[in-house]
């Protein structure tokens, strides 16, 4: 926080510093008169931002390259899908095209799992402003009370999950829960919610198994 302080206060008094990315979009709210932001609060969004695009997606591949040693059938799996999306290329040195990312069917499923895995590490709970009085499971919870959503309690659900604690890529065979958010599936959020660099961790991700099963022996 004292680094992301100096580089703000610096780049404020520097004009010739400004180029045009996220922290001098703070910098030009902060400097409007009826600005909602503050020092303090642009500082706490600006360290959001950097562990929520690097840490859980750095640390979701870390997991994914131990879970793929100890599962040598979900890595043949997955060897198979892209070495047969280089073996349909035109071109075999052409980069990844976004008809190619699409394909991975079977990436994003060994992707939900080393988010859901890494979530629970990162973010054991939840907090939510409860807006109006709702009654659950035979319990009354006042408005303006806050909730606390446990995601763990959600993915490790039995009767959602035959054997939830095995890692089983081919849970989400049918596709339901890889596009969005659902009451079973909230690693990364949902409604008004959902997580809006859900769709950036997912491309990270799936670059970064292609890369790995296809130029690597691992």
């Amino acid at each position: 926080m004292k680094f992301l302080k100096s580089t703000l206060d610096e780049r404020s008094s520097s004009p010739e510093m400004h180029c045009g990315d996220f922290l001098d979009l703070i910098i030009e709210e902060l400097k409007k008169e009826d600005s909602i932001l503050s020092e303090g609060f642009a500082l706490d969004l600006l360290f959001v931002l950097l562990f929520a695009s690097f840490e859980t997606t750095s640390s979701s591949l870390t997991l994914g390259m131990k879970f793929l040693v100890e599962h040598p059938s979900v890595l043949d799996e997955l060897t198979k899908e892209h070495e047969s999306i280089i073996r349909n290329r035109e071109t075999m040195d052409t980069g990844i095209t976004w008809k190619e990312y699409k394909s991975m069917t079977f990436t994003f499923m060994v992707s939900m799992i080393m988010y859901v895995n890494t979530f629970y590490r990162s973010r054991i709970s939840l907090f939510k402003l409860n807006l109006s009085v709702i009654s659950v499971a035979g319990y009354t919870i006042p408005e303006g009370w806050a909730v606390m959503v446990c995601p763990p309690a959600v993915h490790l659900n039995p009767l959602k999950y035959e054997d939830p604690l095995c890692f089983n890529p081919w849970r989400w065979d049918q596709g339901v829960e890889l596009t969005g958010g659902s009451k079973n599936f909230i690693a990364f959020g949902g409604g008004l919610r959902y997580c809006v660099g859900a769709d950036m961790a997912k491309l990270q991700m799936a670059i970064f198994f292609h890369c790995l099963v296809t130029k690597y022996r691992y």
